[in-house]
Formats: C-alpha cells, sequence, structure tokens
C-alpha cells in the first residue's frame, strides 16, 4: 500500500475544512469550526490497481496573526491551495502561500481549487485573476464543499499526479 501526505492550504475560511470533510465523509456542515494547528483525517482510495492511503492535513488557514508552519508541509506529496471564489484577496493568499511551500519542500505537485463554485453570482474572483492562473501554468478546478461539486475529482486529480511524480 502507498501512503501519500496531501495537505490544505489556503486562506482562513476559504472552505479547506468542508472540502477534507465532504470528500471523506461526504458530509457538508455549514457551521464554522476554527482549525488551530493542523486536523490530520485518512481515507483509502483505489488509482487503477493501487490502494493509496491519502493522509489529509487539514492546516490552520493563513491570516494576518498566523503563519503557516512549514514543518507541517515536510514530507509532503502534494497540496491543494484552497482559494474563497467569493474573497478575492483569499487568491492573493495562494500566491504566496504556494511560493512559501515550494521555498520550503521544493516543488511538489498542487492544484489550486476555486471554492464556493455554489455561489458564483457572489465571486470577486474574475477574468482577469483566471487568466493569470493560466498564465502561471496552474491547474484549477472549481469545487463547491457543500454540493460535492468536483470535489472528489480533485481528491483522484491531485492523487494522480503524485504518483506519477
Amino acid at each position: 500500500m502507498i501512503k501519500l501526505k496531501i495537505c490544505m492550504l489556503g486562506a482562513f475560511a476559504a472552505g479547506k475544512t468542508s472540502l477534507v470533510k465532504r470528500f471523506v465523509t461526504s458530509i457538508f456542515s455549514d457551521k464554522y469550526l476554527t482549525t488551530v494547528g493542523v486536523k490530520i483525517d485518512k481515507k483509502m482510495v483505489q488509482m487503477e490497481d493501487r490502494s493509496v492511503e491519502l493522509l489529509l492535513w487539514d492546516i490552520h488557514g493563513e491570516d494576518d496573526f498566523q503563519k503557516v508552519r512549514t514543518s507541517y508541509l515536510r514530507g509532503a506529496s502534494g497540496y491543494f491551495l484552497v482559494v474563497d471564489g467569493t474573497r478575492e484577496e483569499t487568491l492573493d493568499t495562494a500566491y504566496v502561500l504556494q511560493q512559501r511551500t515550494e521555498e520550503a519542500i521544493g516543488k511538489v505537485p498542487f492544484l489550486l481549487l476555486l471554492n464556493k463554485a455554489d455561489m458564483t453570482d457572489d465571486w470577486e474572483i474574475g477574468q482577469p485573476s483566471l487568466d493569470e492562473l493560466s498564465r502561471r501554468n496552474w491547474q484549477v478546478l472549481k469545487t463547491s464543499a457543500k454540493t460535492g461539486e468536483m470535489v472528489e475529482e480533485a481528491f483522484f486529480t491531485l492523487t494522480a499526479k503524485a504518483l506519477e511524480a
């Protein structure tokens, strides 16, 4: 069996915990719980003929008061940058986190998740920002922890990338 450590990174309240909970338990709760430090969940997945145990490190949200500890990133096979589509500043946080993560652990596979796809009418992130992500050659998926849209696809896509690396 293969074990992969996957880290969830992003701004405070971007939806990291909700995405993990939706993927692991198929449940969504609109009750907000702040992650303190790191919460680790496990999920077994099948990738073709291989059993893979995903160790999902849900790391506390980045904000002005609390910075992500790079020690949490050690040994990561991949990571998600989670952005709240309704808050443009969370994309700026993702740019900083990607750079900091690469400096800490080198180049490992990652995906940017534009979360809250069920609320696109309220999105602040527009086409110019999406064009910038395209220029950076970042793979972007629009997800919704609430509806489950693209959540499983995101985790399986990153798992496949991590297995290839």
